[in-house]
This record gives structure tokens, sequence and C-alpha cells, in this order.
């Protein structure tokens, strides 16, 4: 008999929008037929691309700032549990409050029932992907809490009644007409003259925002990175509508995951080189914004940090594959990719697209949840994410990892073997004797048949209709190589396999 403790079972995987509810092939023959979506990510791609190209080249340390990145997030895996200690204690000394979060459900609760402390019930919110992953918009509405993104690219997709298709630029699918026709449907008090010139969209936006930002308050951020020896706090951006709800409103909660952090303020310089070139080709950030717990008369007053597993632990755990926890979400995998290019980021199904989605999400939530187990196959193993990424994550080695996971979990018992085992030991017996695979390959002119006219097999059944789901096979040829070779060279049909004779051997 035993008796339960409390603890709960490991690992812990993680929930909220890391899921995805259809397989990756499916979903993305579906998106591959969307000709606009190919054509808007395509352009956007290319551009940051080319941008990022110059800026990097201008570094003649870019290599060793890559190698100092991958040192000092594998030295923060390492020492995981004693930094966030001392992120704990410094943030709590300088005012801040830190909750811990298990997973989506419990983050959700903890911000809301902080929002519902203030008496409020609207909240601006800075970009953020922890929040995206845990879903609390949607969890707040429910709630009966307003949250209103104020990136421009978050508004476009909050607006549109859709979800992100891109780390970095969460709108990358839409264009500029797309960008106007949704602010003329669903903004208030819009300009029915609204163009689709970026400053009068911009214009539109702010105008839209600024009554926002003068009465919220209460706001929601993410942040960039945590600074374990002084309590630090950092969010970088684009537009300055980060900086206004860092520092406008009378609560700030912030929702981070724990593997953000870095151990000195030293540190910061390296990635504050790093993310801004990789993600948007800039040579450094427009805004930099840096919090250290409260300061009296200044900024927000009442200050809170969620810190979230949600499965991170679980990625933490697995050796080869911890490493893309070292993410900084710079996006710049997903900008060379072939293959998000042309399926964008909506066929992942997870909050996380592109190269790093498709080896986060079954990580974090374990390779037999729903769909995921088919997004470590969203890549054709080229490489060039792991030649972009700044701090040197092997996406192409932890995808094969994942692949090899994957079938393993679906490997059936001794007793019940499943159509994988049944396969590979039919196919051990016949390719271990020459003799045996010569007797199969007189079958060939019989497999012919299922070819029928048009020379060509569409469908396999069982675990074959993985192959034929993408591809056709040709009609198998009327005789197999070897007996061709036999047949022209008037060789005896021994068969591959047949022992040598004792004076033939080398």
């Amino acid at each position: 008999m035993s008796t339960f403790l409390g603890m709960p079972a490991l690992p812990v995987y993680g929930s909220g929008n890391l899921h995805a509810s259809e397989s990756f092939p499916k979903s993305a023959h579906r998106e591959l037929g969307n000709a606009q979506l190919r054509s808007n990510l395509g352009h956007a791609t290319r551009t940051i691309r080319d941008k990022r190209t110059q800026v990097v080249s201008e570094l003649p340390d870019w290599e060793q700032l890559r190698d100092a990145g991958s040192a000092i997030k594998e030295s923060v895996m390492a020492r995981l549990p004693e930094l966030l200690e001392a992120f704990e204690q410094n943030f709590t000394a300088r005012g801040g409050v830190i909750h811990w979060a298990r997973d989506a459900g419990e983050a959700n609760r903890i911000v809301a029932g902080l929002i519902r402390d203030t008496g409020e019930t609207e909240v601006v919110k800075v970009k953020s992907m922890a929040t995206q992953e845990i879903g609390l918009n949607e969890y707040l509405d429910e709630q009966g809490i307003a949250a209103f993104e104020t990136d421009l690219a978050e508004l476009i997709v909050q607006l549109d009644h859709d979800k992100p298709s891109h780390i970095l630029v969460p709108a990358i699918h839409k264009n500029r007409t797309q960008v106007r026709d949704i602010f003329l449907r669903e903004m208030e008090n819009v300009d029915p003259d609204l163009t689709n010139e970026p400053s009068k969209l911009a214009a539109a936006a702010r105008t839209h925002l600024r009554r926002k930002f003068l009465t919220a308050k209460v706001a929601v951020s993410g942040a960039n990175f945590a600074l374990a020896d002084s309590g630090t706090l950092a969010v970088v951006e684009s537009e300055g509508n980060g900086r206004m709800c860092l520092t406008l409103p009378e609560t700030l909660i912030t929702v981070m995951g724990i593997e953000k952090l870095l151990p000195t303020w030293q540190d910061l310089e390296v990635f504050m080189q790093l993310l801004p070139r990789s993600s948007t080709g800039e040579r450094m950030n427009p805004y930099t914004s840096l919090w250290t717990g409260v300061t009296e008369g200044d900024g927000p007053q009442n200050v809170h940090l969620v810190l979230l597993d949600n499965g991170r632990s679980a990625a933490l755990a697995d050796e080869m594959g911890r490493s893309a926890l070292h993410c900084i979400r710079c996006s710049a995998c997903m900008n060379v990719c072939p293959v998000y290019e042309r399926t964008g980021g909506h066929a992942y199904g997870s909050t996380y697209p592109g190269p790093i989605g498709a080896i986060l999400s079954p990580l974090m939530t374990g390779i037999q949840a729903e769909e995921n187990d088919s997004l470590p196959y969203a890549s054709s193993l080229c490489g060039a994410c792991y030649d972009a990424c700044p701090v040197k994550i092997n996406i192409p080695d932890i995808l094969v990892h994942l692949r090899s996971v994957d079938v393993d979990s679906k490997r059936g018992t001794k007793k019940v073997p499943n159509q994988m085992d049944v396969g590979m030991k039919a196919a051990s017996w016949a390719l271990s004797s020459g003799k045996r695979l010569g007797l199969i390959e007189k079958g060939l002119p019989l497999s012919r048949l299922a070819a029928g006219p048009d020379k060509k097999i569409t469908k396999l059944p069982g675990i074959a209709a993985g192959w034929t789901q993408s591809r056709d096979i040709p009609a198998p040829p009327t005789q197999s190589f070897r007996a061709w070779w036999n047949k022209e060279h008037h060789t005896p049909d021994a068969g591959v396999g047949t022992p040598l004779k004792k004076e033939e051997q080398p």
C-alpha cells in the first residue's frame, strides 16, 4: 500500500495554446491553397532576410556573439533552480511580488485574480508570447475582463478575430489592403476614406489606442529577459506602445517563462546585439524598457510577476531537446524556412510556429499530445534554421530526435505488435536472405496490377498510407535489377547473401 504525498507526476506537460488540433500535413495542405497568404509571406520573409543579412555582415565577431549567447543560455539551463531563487530574492526585495504557475490554467487564474483585486474590468497588453501560449485573452473575456492588444500587428489580429502567424510579426499573413478593411470594419469612429498607406493606418491605430493608454489602470506584459543578479525585467519593442503600458498604469502584471533568465547585467550586452539583428534586421531596438521592482512616485506601484512553467520543466528534462529553451523568440528560423514560407504559422496549430515551434511545442506537451506528433516532420532538414539561429539551437538534430521519440512511442508490445513492428520484422526476414528476397522479387509483375492504367500507385493501406498521402509511387518494374543482371550476364541466380566459398573469401 502506498501513500500519496501530493507530489505531481513527472514530467508535468504544458497546456493552453500549445496543441495542434489537426496534423501538420492536413493543415499545411489547406494553407497551401491560399495564394494571397503565400504572396504576403514570401514578400515579408524575403525583406526581413535581406535586412538581417546586411546588418549581420557588419559585425566581424558575429559568430563569437552566437557562441557567447549559446554558452550563456546553456549555463542558465544548468543553473536554473539557483538563478530562479536569486531572481525571486532580488525582485521581491525591490517591492515586486512573485507568483509561481505550474501550467496555463494556474497562470490564468492568478492574473485574473490580481486584476479583480484592482476592481478594473479593462487591461492594456504588451505583445507577449507567454500570454498567447496560456490563452489569457480568452480566459479574461470569460471572466468579464476586456484585454486590449496595443502592438499594431497584435491589434490587427485581435480586431480580425484571427490568430498570430509569426512570432515577431503576428499579422505577417495580411497585406495593407486587408489591414485597411479590418480597421474600417472593426474600429469605431474610423475615417471612412481611410487608405492603405502605412502612415494612415498607423495614425488610425494610434487614435484608437490613445484613450486606452490614458485611462487604463492595469497593464499585462511579457518579458524578453530577466536579470537574476538585480531582479530586473526587460521588454524590447519597436513602436513605443510597450513603454506606454509599462509606465502609465498603476498595476503591472508580467507573465514570463522561467527560461528567460540571464545571470547578470553584463550578459544582456550579448543579447541586445543578437536579438535586433536576428529579428527585425536592425542594429538596435527602437525601445528597450527595463524596470526593477517599484519606485515610489514613478511608474506602476503594484508590480507582479507570474513565473510560468507550463511544460518547460518537461523540455528541460529532455537531454537532447532542452536547448530549445535557449530560444530568444527572434523568429530568424522562420524567416529562412522553406516550409514555413509556404504554409504560414497557422498550419502549426501552436502559439509557436515554424522550425522552433516544431520542436518546442512537442517538448512542452509531450510527443503524444493531440496532433503534435506530426510537427517534427514539418521540415526538410535543410539546416537553414540552425545557421540563422543567434544562439545556435541545432533544430535539425532535435527534429530527428523527436521523430525517433515519436516512432518509439507508437511501438507495440511483444504480445500485441503494431503495423510498424510487423513490417520491420517482415523486412528483416526478407532482407537477411538473398533467396528469400529473390522469391519475393518474382512477384513484382503481380504488384503492377495495383498501379492500374496510369502506372501509379496513389493509395496504400495502413501505415503505408502516410507515404502516398503526399506523393504517388510509380508502378514497379517488370523484373528486379538482380533478375535483369542474371539474365543479361547469364549468371546463376544464387541470390545476394549466398555465402562465399572458402577460396572466394577475401
